[in-house]
């Protein structure tokens, strides 16, 4: 049993560097260990990944080409498409690799930089979320005075301080990731380093890093998704005091393709951590995981686009000017 430790110049947490005695890989195992099955899932992931490059690609030239779209909403939708290719890029990329070079191994210091990145993509969508429906609140509650109040400036700042408290979830599952100790070859049954996965997987005691962990979660997702049902919350009550029935509907609309995203991201989050926490099947969570952290982010640009008139001229306009 080794005790490891990573060089704090090569992950994103900063933890004091202690001596290593041996070099630790593990050996992520994917989705299905039968051969034939590779092709299939090779070419599945390798059209979903490009899909979802594509989709959140052009929401991204359509906000930016489009001077229409230059209104806090779609700034924020193309944030959150920017954050989607950051979040799919973290782990699948890696996964099609290990398919094709028939190789599954990361090494320590690897393993805790893709949960990094995994964590700091995952609580920056979640925070975008939030964001964009104080956005869709103080559209629809306060229409008046909804240019001063979102203004660039405060836009600007609202992302920066998603970041930045992303960035600190990021650190905290670094941090207590750093803790454990493996052994030296440890098989992870799942396609990248998740952080339930490893705790099962450590040697020493991980009673202390469990409740952390889900006290971590409990807060850098509870107080966002409370944020984002108390906006909606205001939102349906003002949106019921609306006299014509036109009215309400375009108000609906206007929250419809948000309030998708929300349902579909925080209902397989939640899943991942509730069949991680009661039972945990290695299959069933590597399968809730590809929902999460790919479906996900490759629907959400057909999701705004389908039912966003703007969205969908703007794509028309930037594919004439290509054509």
């Amino acid at each position: 049993m080794v005790k490891e430790r990573h060089n704090t110049e090569q992950c994103l947490c900063f933890v004091e560097p202690q001596n290593i005695t041996g070099v630790l890989k593990f050996l992520l195992l994917g989705l299905s260990d039968d051969p034939e099955l590779q092709p299939l899932i090779f070419g599945l992931f390798l059209s979903m990944y490009l899909l979802t490059m594509l989709g959140n690609l052009l929401i991204i030239l359509a906000v930016s080409f489009d001077s229409h779209l230059h209104t806090p909403m779609y700034f924020f939708l193309s944030i959150l498409s920017m954050v989607d290719i950051g979040f799919t890029s973290t782990t699948i990329p890696k996964m099609i690799l290990d398919i094709q070079t028939h190789s599954g191994v990361i090494s320590y210091v690897g393993c805790l930089i893709q949960l990094s990145f995994f964590y700091l993509f995952g609580y920056l969508d979640n925070a975008l979320l939030t964001v964009m429906a104080y956005d869709r609140f103080i559209a629809i509650c306060y229409p008046l005075q909804y240019p001063v109040i979102m203004n660039p400036h405060l836009c600007s700042l609202l992302v920066l301080v998603s970041f930045l408290i992303s960035l600190l979830d990021a650190q905290l599952h670094c941090l207590l990731m750093s803790q454990l100790s493996f052994c030296t070859k440890v098989e992870i049954p799942h396609f990248f380093c998740d952080p339930p996965v490893l705790l099962k997987l450590a040697c020493n005691d991980t009673s202390t890093n469990n409740i952390l962990i889900y006290v971590i979660v409990a807060i850098f997702g509870g107080v966002p998704l409370s944020g984002i049902i108390f906006s909606y919350y205001k939102i349906v009550s003002s949106i019921l005091r609306v006299p014509s029935s036109g009215g309400k509907y375009k108000a609906f609309v206007t929250c419809g393709s948000h309030l998708s995203v929300v349902c579909l991201f925080y209902g397989t989050g939640i899943g991942v951590y509730l069949s991680s926490t009661v039972s945990y099947s290695s299959k069933r969570g590597a399968a809730a995981s590809v929902v999460y952290a790919m479906v996900t982010p490759m629907l959400n640009p057909f999701i705004y686009s389908l039912r966003n008139r703007d969205i969908k001229r703007a794509l028309q306009s930037l594919l004439n000017r290509t054509a």
